[in-house]
C-alpha cells in the first residue's frame, strides 16, 4: 500500500518526528508518492539508510545515462546543472570528486575558522541595522555561508547580492509550475558562472574556480559543462543547506531559552550542540533517488529492477535504534549517530565547512545578542514548501523583550 504523507506540509515540517514515526510503523521500507519524483520506495531506519548509501553497485543514481531524479518535463537548464558529481555513479563520481577534493585541500578549510567567526560577528552586529524585529534567515543565516562560499570560489563580493536574489526564487519546488518559475533565475546563474569561468581562463584568479580551471588546463579531466555544474553545485550546496542549519538552530534555541543559556555558559559545548542540531533539524531530509539494479529483498520488501528508492535521512536520524529518545533535542548527546551528511562515496564534501559555519554562527550571534527571542508566536513560524529540505521561510527575532 502506498503511504500518503505530505512532505511539504507545515504539519510535517513543524514535527517531523511524528511523520517519521507514522512511516516507520508501516515498515523499514515504505512505498510513497513523493513530489516531483513520483512513486518511490523510502527507507525509514538508520541501518537500511547506511546499507543503501554504501551499496552503489545495487542502488545507482543513473540508468542508461538517465538521472533518477529528473523528469521529462524539466527545463534544459535543470538538466545541465544536475549533471554533477552528486548524480553520478562510478567512475565519473570519483573522477570529479577527486578534482574538487584537491581544490578544497588547497584552501585549508579548518584554518578558516577565525575568519569565518569574524565574518559572523560582523553580520551579527548588523542584524538590527534596518530595525527590529529582524529576519535571521535573510539578514544572517543566508548571508554568512553565502559570503564564505563566494570567497572560497573566488567570486567578487559585489556580486553576492545577485546570488541572494536568485536563491530567493527557489521557495516552492513541488511540481512543474514551480520549476517553470525557476527558469529565469537558473538561466541567470548559469550565464553568470559561464562568464566567470571564461574570465578566469583568460585572466587567472584565486579560489576554487581558479583551481578547477587549472585542473581543466593541465589534464582535461573535466568538461566545460561539468565545470558549470560543479560550480553551481558548490555554490548551492555550500550555502543553502547551511543556511537552514543555522536558522533551524537559532529557532530551537529561541524556543528553548534554557538550552540557549546552557550553550552560552560554556562555548566548549558547541561542537556537541552542532552535531545534535544536524541530527534533530536534518536540513537535508532525503538523498537523491536511486534506481534498483536488480530484483531483491530489502527490509522484508520485494524490490524490482528499475524501481526507485530514496534514503530518508530524517528518518535515519530519528531512529530509536540508533539514538535513544530521538524525538528529544539533547545538545549534550554523545555519541550521536546521525547521517546528516550521508555516508558512502557521496558523503558530503563540505561537512567540515558546514560544522565550522554552524558553530561560528551561533557563537557570534548569541555572544552579541544573548537574550535573542522570537518576535512572533511559535505557531506563526512557517517552513518553505520544499520537499526534501527543512527550511524556515522567515525567522523574525528581537534582541530582548525585557
Amino acid at each position: 500500500m502506498t503511504e500518503t504523507i505530505d512532505f511539504t506540509s507545515q504539519a510535517y515540517f513543524r514535527d517531523p518526528a511524528a511523520g517519521v514515526a507514522t512511516l516507520r510503523a508501516s515498515g523499514p521500507v515504505v512505498d510513497v508518492r513523493f513530489p516531483i519524483v513520483g512513486r518511490v520506495w523510502i527507507t525509514t531506519t538508520h541501518e537500511l539508510a547506511g546499507r543503501v548509501l554504501k551499496d552503489s553497485e545495487t542502488f545507482t543514481l543513473r540508468k542508461d545515462g538517465a538521472i533518477a531524479g529528473l523528469r521529462w518535463w524539466m527545463p534544459g537548464v535543470i538538466r545541465t546543472v544536475a549533471d554533477n558529481m552528486l548524480t553520478m555513479d562510478e567512475p565519473d563520481h570519483t573522477r570529479l570528486r577527486n578534482i574538487v577534493d584537491e581544490a578544497f585541500r588547497r584552501r585549508a578549510i579548518l584554518d578558516m575558522e577565525p575568519h569565518i567567526l569574524a565574518l559572523a560577528d560582523q553580520l551579527a552586529g548588523e542584524l538590527f541595522a534596518a530595525g527590529s524585529p529582524a529576519d535571521v534567515v535573510e539578514r544572517y543565516a543566508r548571508r554568512l555561508p553565502l559570503s564564505v562560499i563566494c570567497e572560497l570560489l573566488g567570486l567578487p563580493q559585489a556580486d553576492r547580492a545577485k546570488f541572494i536574489a536568485w536563491t530567493s526564487a527557489f521557495p516552492r519546488l513541488t511540481g512543474a509550475v514551480g520549476f517553470l518559475g525557476l527558469i529565469p533565475a537558473m538561466l541567470a546563474m548559469k550565464r553568470y558562472l559561464e562568464q566567470r569561468l571564461e574570465v578566469v581562463r583568460r585572466e587567472g584568479g584565486e579560489g576554487l574556480i581558479a583551481e578547477l580551471v587549472r585542473v581543466e588546463k593541465e589534464g582535461g579531466r573535466i568538461s566545460p559543462r561539468e565545470m558549470v555544474a560543479m560550480v553551481f553545485l558548490l555554490l548551492g550546496a555550500g550555502s543553502e543547506t547551511t543556511t537552514h542549519l543555522i536558522s533551524g538552530s537559532v529557532y530551537e534555541l529561541t524556543r528553548n531559552p534554557g538550552l540557549r543559556d546552557w550553550l552560552i555558559e560554556d562555548w566548549s559545548r558547541v561542537n556537541l550542540a552542532i552535531e545534535e542540531f544536524l541530527r534533530f533539524i536534518s536540513p537535508v531530509q532525503f538523498t537523491k533517488p536511486r534506481f534498483v539494479r536488480k530484483d531483491m529483498e530489502l527490509g522484508g520488501v520485494r524490490l524490482r529492477k528499475g524501481d526507485k528508492i530514496m534514503v530518508m535521512l530524517a528518518a535515519a536520524n530519528m531512529d530509536p535504534a540508533a539514538n535513544e529518545h530521538p524525538e528529544r533535542l539533547d545538545l549534550a548527546r554523545a555519541p550521536n549517530h546521525h547521517l546528516a551528511f550521508g555516508t558512502g562515496i557521496h558523503f558530503c564534501l563540505g561537512h567540515q565547512l558546514a560544522r565550522i559555519e554552524g558553530k561560528c554562527a551561533l557563537k557570534a550571534l548569541l555572544t552579541r545578542w544573548p537574550k535573542l527571542e522570537l518576535a512572533v508566536a511559535e505557531r506563526e513560524i512557517r517552513w518553505r514548501e520544499r520537499p526534501g529540505l527543512r527550511a524556515i521561510a522567515h525567522l523574525p527575532v528581537v534582541a530582548s523583550r525585557q
